[in-house]
C-alpha cells in the first residue's frame, strides 16, 4: 500500500528566460489554497493526501499544471473555483474532472 492515498503535484517552476511557466499563473498560491483545503477538510497525512509544489512538470505551455497519482491525472486550472471542483470531486469523490483534465 501506498504511503498516501493521493499525492498531488503541483508545478510552481518560475522560468527566468521569459517562456512561459506555472509561476506566472499564481501557482504557490493555488497550491497554497489546495493544501489548505485538505486539511480542513482532515484529508492530510498518512494514508491520506499530499499536496507538494514540484518543479517544472514541461507542460507549461498548457497553462498551470498539477498531477495526481497514482492516477496520473493531470490538470490545468485558473482559479481557487477550479481547484474546488478537482478537491471535491477528484480527491474527495475518485471522480476525474473532465473539463480541467489536459
Amino acid at each position: 500500500m501506498s504511503y498516501f492515498e493521493k499525492h498531488v503535484f503541483f508545478c510552481t517552476n518560475q522560468r527566468e528566460d521569459g517562456q512561459p511557466c506555472c509561476a506566472n499563473h499564481d501557482a504557490q498560491a493555488m497550491r497554497d489554497y489546495a493544501k489548505g483545503r485538505i486539511k480542513k477538510l482532515d484529508l492530510n497525512g498518512p494514508g491520506k493526501v499530499r499536496i507538494n509544489s514540484a518543479g517544472c512538470l514541461d507542460r507549461c505551455g498548457e497553462g498551470p499544471v498539477l498531477v495526481v497519482y497514482p492516477e496520473a491525472v493531470w490538470y490545468t486550472y485558473v482559479d481557487q473555483a477550479d481547484i474546488d471542483e478537482i478537491v471535491d470531486s477528484h480527491l474527495v469523490g475518485n471522480k476525474v474532472v473532465e473539463r480541467l483534465k489536459i
